[in-house]
């Protein structure tokens, strides 16, 4: 097991110093899911909920949350984004979303796009709430992630190396992963 990179040799929580890593081209992808109704997921697509432009509010509080990523997280770098999208999917009972950022830095940007998954998903979750109080969001997880000193990243290659005895609903999020992707 390596090092965690975030605690000093006492084990106190520190900021990890980048700069002496090269200026590379990134890429991060994560994605999350809104478990709700059909009949929500119907609502959704027609943009027929009261809270009208469901997906573009949810798109742009995605984004604003990528944007917003170290303030939110203590340890987390700021880091100039070059890019970030956020994408929908449909499924019979559920509204999908994937961020896909960018940047050219020294620094990955994971946490920006689990931060835009989970901000846009919070946001479809306050969209639909008055019609499904128990919709749920969960499933956030890196699905992929370039650059840097370890190249190409996906956790679909790395589902083999998952020990469920140390991440026990991992084998769950990585086949629903690959579900959304078929």
């Amino acid at each position: 097991m390596t090092s965690l990179t975030h605690l000093d040799d006492d084990g106190r929580a520190r900021m990890v110093d980048v700069g002496g890593k090269p200026v590379t081209r990134r890429i991060a992808i994560a994605e999350g899911r809104l478990d709700t109704t059909a009949e929500v997921v119907a609502l959704v697509r027609s943009d027929g909920l009261k809270k009208a432009d469901v997906l573009p509010t949810a798109r742009i509080a995605g984004i604003s949350g990528a944007k917003r990523t170290s303030e939110l997280i203590p340890l987390a770098h700021i880091v100039p984004l070059d890019a970030v999208s956020i994408d929908f999917g449909f499924e019979e009972s559920a509204v999908t979303i994937r961020a896909t950022v960018s940047t050219t830095a020294r620094t990955g940007i994971e946490m920006e796009a689990l931060t835009a998954v989970a901000i846009a998903g919070l946001t479809l979750h306050d969209m639909v709430k008055a019609v499904d109080p128990a919709a749920q969001l969960g499933g956030i997880h890196l699905v992929e992630k370039r650059g840097g000193k370890r190249g190409v990243w996906r956790a679909d290659a790395a589902a083999d190396l998952v020990d469920p005895a140390h991440h026990p609903g991992a084998a769950i999020v990585l086949v629903a992963s690959t579900r959304a992707a078929a």
